[in-house]
């Protein structure tokens, strides 16, 4: 499945996938696949990656796992393939990009133009079975995200890491924030997003330290 990246992260992510743990989590996905509905399909489980190259990356934006509903999940954090009803974290997401820089709201909620500008879409869970949130949560994802988290944390050049909620916050124990920007609040999904995500300004904060480092700021409007 790994074979599915063509760019600089299989290179850099090579000594992972030879790792036991990894070993072990390709077997149970591909009995998964086989008896079970499995999101996203099996040629977009590294859609993340594959969109954004290693030396691409400006944001990152992490997630938890997968949408589980049909036809939701195609491998990027928050995003759902065109034509898809829009979920209520993506909602709250697009109302608060809305207030922070005035875009319009989008009719679909394909975030791959993000991608293809340097935001690395990453959920720690890359896959998940259909109607069962976190079923594959504890199978070995978490080592393989964990440490693409920390292959950016290498990096010369500086990466902003946006956290949304107590699971994503859990990375910050990996990143250096003396060399990375870190910027945080609650999750945007109905439960917490009146509990700070609304009014956090994620996007300005994002666009005005990627022109402090001298770089392109996101075009954030999802085009319909």
């Amino acid at each position: 499945m790994s074979d599915f990246i063509q760019n600089s992260w299989q290179k850099i992510l090579a000594e992972e996938f030879q790792k036991p743990y990894y070993q072990q989590l390709h077997q149970f996905l591909k009995q998964e696949y086989q008896k079970e509905t499995i999101y996203p399909s099996m040629f977009h489980i590294y859609e993340a990656l594959q969109r954004t190259p290693y030396e691409k990356v400006k944001v990152v934006i992490l997630g938890q796992d997968p949408y589980h509903g049909m036809g939701q999940a195609h491998g990027l954090s928050f995003s759902v393939k065109k034509g898809i009803p829009l979920p209520p974290s993506l909602k709250n997401i697009f109302q608060e990009l809305h207030d922070d820089l005035g875009c319009a709201i989008p009719k679909n909620g394909d975030l791959s133009e993000w991608a293809d500008q340097g935001v690395l879409l990453l959920n720690t869970v890359l896959t998940v079975q259909a109607g069962q949130a976190n079923s594959h949560k504890g199978q070995g994802w978490e080592k393989l995200t964990n440490a693409i988290i920390e292959k950016l944390n290498q990096r010369e050049e500086p990466v902003i890491f946006i956290l949304w909620g107590s699971q994503a916050q859990k990375s910050k124990e990996r990143i250096d924030a003396s060399r990375h920007i870190i910027i945080e609040s609650v999750h945007p999904s109905p439960l917490s997003a009146y509990r700070g995500f609304f009014g956090s300004r994620p996007f300005s904060k994002a666009n005005q330290a990627l022109m402090a480092l001298g770089k392109d700021p996101i075009d954030w409007q999802i085009h319909n």
